[in-house]
């Protein structure tokens, strides 16, 4: 039984996951502090919803799901519910293993895991760290679990600030990336509509490619660059306007933020 604990926009997408990788509706459970939401999603997806004490009587596994700032009184209830023999899996951005298995006690087994937003459309990025307690079967099952909704690498916890930075971010990065092609094809005369269609096609195929041939990106990038054209002309104007240095600077910025976060928890 696996209990989604805070049904958001990431904890939505699991249980659709797991239900379209076919897991049974009735082997799966949610908590959800607003009814209105909770009525919504059970409706939807035929998944029932439950208060906290059952969903820690009944789960084998926990999904915490949960913003990282409401994990604290959600830690303080489940210190009384939970035994050393329920997996907790959590999706909390910047907490270590470390202070669930501190609160928690025991030896509670506890994964990390560093999701993305693309989780709701079965195509996210998941790093996951065991902790301490947790067993090969235990990171097993997370890594079926949640290869229902993208693909899985498990990394030593110690790389997770990094994974924050590059890939939990990520996403924040392109969509930047893909506004501010826009507003330069409006900026060249063409209609928004159009401009929208015209970036968002070719960054899909793009990366599309980068997936599918296995080829280093430069390779893909020197196929469309030829000598003397249009596009050499415009990487070098990127060059020249430090972009590359401002995504590196970007993401170490990303990276140091969420130790600064981690450390913190850590020291409680």
């Amino acid at each position: 039984m696996i209990a989604v604990l805070g049904a958001g926009k990431i904890g939505e997408a699991l249980l659709s996951g797991l239900l379209h990788s076919g897991t049974n509706p009735g082997e799966l459970m949610f908590t959800e502090r607003h009814p209105e939401r909770a009525a919504e999603l059970s409706a939807s997806l035929g998944v029932r919803h439950v208060e906290l004490d059952e969903a820690a009587a009944a789960a084998d596994v926990l999904v915490i799901a949960v913003k990282p700032q409401d994990i604290d009184p959600l830690l303080e209830r489940l210190a009384e519910l939970v035994n050393g023999r329920t997996l907790v899996v959590s999706l909390c951005a910047g907490l270590p293993t470390s202070l669930f298995e501190r609160r928690l006690g025991g030896s509670c087994p506890v994964v990390r895991v560093m999701p993305n937003t693309p989780m709701v459309i079965g195509e996210a990025m998941c790093a996951i760290s065991p902790g301490r307690h947790a067993t090969d079967v235990h990171v097993k099952l997370v890594e079926r679990m949640l290869s229902s909704v993208g693909q899985v690498v498990e990394i030593p916890e110690d790389k997770q600030d990094a994974v924050t930075a590059l890939s939990g971010s990520g996403p924040a990065y392109v969509f930047f990336l893909v506004e501010a092609m826009i507003d330069a094809g409006i900026l060249l005369g063409l209609p928004r509509n159009v401009a929208e269609k015209l970036i968002i096609q070719s960054t899909y195929g793009a990366t599309k490619m980068l997936a599918e041939t296995g080829e280093h990106p430069v390779t893909l990038r020197e196929a469309v660059t030829s000598p003397g054209g249009t596009t050499i002309n415009a990487i070098r104007e990127l060059e020249n306007h430090g972009v590359r240095a401002a995504l590196l600077a970007a993401i170490e910025a990303a990276r140091d933020r969420s130790v600064e976060l981690g450390k913190a928890r850590e020291q409680e």
